[in-house]
């Protein structure tokens, strides 16, 4: 069957210019990656086929926290490839409570539930908050409400698309999936007149990620958890890019001292080589799942629990979110000096992680990625004006230094 005419060129979203998919003509159009085509990686650094070096910026959204191969990661998933891969949630297996019992307690919360990706961990927390909501709070069935935040990312299911306020990710995929209201991001008094009788959660990320890391004011969080608390409503985080470090805490909600009730964890979690996801919180809200109710095929998985495990084991010292806190000053304090030299447009950080604004009369964040591209760094725009960077957390100081470099003679260059 041959190709439809404009089946292998269609026009980029932002600028307009066509653009052909790499690789061929045989590989979705889902994607519009950078002209690279990476072969290898260790630590915070990838090659291309030609042996050309590129600095990380992006860590794959914060699923590569902990660099690329680190050792420890990779040393747990050969030795697991040699003992049991795959057992299906019809049997147990060795791993599966122990994995569960040390995520629990680096997260201070009581139980989990192991799923795969990030947006399966977000459906999962939708479908627990809605089962508590009807069993537990008395909710007439299929009444049960989610509020949400406008400019939210928790994923690409047609659930989650359903309460998303971008035209891109949402637009063409209806019918929608009913039961949420969106309020305004940071506006708790908003969220807080949103709540009635049919209101069972609320669904946050802490830090606005794919938005341009988007950091609230810092009373919004305690206001939203006092609102669910005064509502008997639950407070559902989703930490998908912002826990395990990232902010320079586990949780990105440490950082206001809020507990939610349940939190989605994923990308990190996996090590960077395979995709981990879980649900951690409180015993009697995730204890409405019983058998049958809910589950995963490879959720849970002994390889995934491997590697789950060596990743807590990662952060259960302290030193990879001390990391994030000591680079993050660092970063925060560059792109304030590129800031004053008019260079940017603005920026917001936590911990080392931080949204860039690009200047319009400068070009777009794609544009800048780009030139970052001829300079051996790697990174991300979104939403047309903005790039993310999400350095590895084992980055050294030296290597950060010469990725900013760079950064601050691409923008030098109109």
């Amino acid at each position: 069957m041959s190709a439809a005419p404009d089946a292998l060129t269609r026009p980029d979203a932002h600028t307009g210019r066509p653009v052909t998919p790499s690789g061929g003509g045989h590989l979705a159009h889902n994607y519009h990656p950078l002209p690279v085509t990476l072969t290898g990686g260790e630590g915070a650094w990838m090659r291309d086929g030609d042996g050309r070096e590129y600095l990380d910026l992006l860590a794959g959204y914060s699923a590569l926290n902990f660099g690329h191969r680190h050792p420890t990661l990779v040393a747990a998933a050969h030795a697991q490839l040699d003992r049991l891969t795959l057992t299906s949630r019809a049997f147990d297996h060795d791993l599966l409570h122990p994995f569960a019992d040390r995520l629990t307690a680096l997260t201070g919360t009581q139980m989990m539930v192991p799923m795969n990706t990030g947006a399966e961990a977000v459906e999962t927390a939708i479908k627990v908050a809605r089962k508590w909501g009807h069993e537990v709070k008395g909710v007439p069935a299929d009444r049960a409400t989610i509020i949400v935040a406008d400019g939210n990312f928790h994923g690409r299911t047609t659930t989650i698309i359903s309460f998303s306020t971008d035209d891109d990710a949402r637009r063409g995929y209806g019918p929608y999936t009913p039961g949420f209201r969106i309020v305004p991001f940071g506006d708790a008094a908003a969220l807080a007149a949103a709540i009635d009788d049919t209101t069972v959660a609320v669904l946050l990320e802490p830090v606005q990620g794919e938005s341009g890391v988007v950091v609230p004011g810092d009373g919004y969080l305690p206001a939203v958890r006092a609102a669910c608390d005064a509502a008997g409503v639950l407070l559902v985080a989703d930490e998908i890019q912002s826990g395990l470090g990232r902010t320079g805490t586990t949780l990105a909600c440490e950082l206001w001292g809020v507990t939610p009730d349940l939190v989605t964890l994923g990308k990190a979690l996996g090590g960077g080589i395979v995709p981990v996801s879980a649900v951690v919180g409180r015993a009697d809200v995730l204890g409405v799942l019983t058998p049958g109710t809910h589950g995963s095929t490879f959720g849970g998985n002994p390889l995934a629990c491997a590697v789950g495990l060596a990743v807590v084991g990662l952060l259960e010292t302290g030193e990879h979110q001390a990391r994030a806190r000591e680079l993050g000053a660092r970063l925060r304090s560059r792109l304030a000096s590129l800031a004053d030299d008019g260079l940017i447009a603005g920026y917001r950080t936590a911990g080392l992680w931080a949204g860039v604004d690009v200047d319009p009369a400068w070009g777009t964040g794609r544009d800048l990625c780009e030139r970052l591209l001829e300079r051996r760094v790697l990174a991300k725009d979104t939403h047309g004006s903005t790039i993310r960077l999400a350095p590895p957390l084992t980055i050294a100081t030296d290597e950060l230094d010469w990725g900013l470099d760079q950064l601050t003679d691409a923008l030098r260059v109109r």
